[in-house]
């Protein structure tokens, strides 16, 4: 019970407005970001969630080789930076760079794709 009241204490400003919480900025254009963190973190989680369904895709459809790594590369790197650049509109260089935005979190969602595509695929394609 004691948690709860204080999560509520946390979630309003010094202003008396209620905080905006994290996945809710993520999906708003133009959203205020506070932390520099909490923006990478977005990036980070989107990066996974991309990983996990391209991998999943890849899983199904019996696609393989460098063709696939490579489709994946532009799709991440692509949609994410189309996400921070055009949806969010934020300042790259706030951020360290176009750069910094691009690779936050790929080799990690790199290897989750690989591990979901090799799972998938030879769940429903290895004789």
């Amino acid at each position: 019970m004691a948690s709860i009241s204080k999560r509520k204490e946390e979630s309003h400003l010094l202003n008396g407005s209620v905080k905006q919480s994290t996945w809710s900025k993520a999906f708003c254009s133009n959203a205020v970001w506070e932390e520099k963190d909490e923006f990478l973190d977005v990036i980070y989680w989107l990066r996974q969630i991309i990983a996990v369904i391209l991998g999943l895709v890849w899983g199904v459809a019996p696609l393989k080789g460098f063709l696939g790594i490579a489709i994946f590369c532009v799709i991440n790197a692509g949609l994410l930076y189309v996400y921070f650049s055009s949806f969010q509109q934020i300042d790259e260089e706030e951020y360290g760079g176009m750069w910094e935005l691009t690779k936050e979190g790929f080799m990690t969602s790199f290897a989750l794709f690989l591990v979901v595509w090799i799972i998938f695929y030879t769940a429903l394609h290895f004789d």
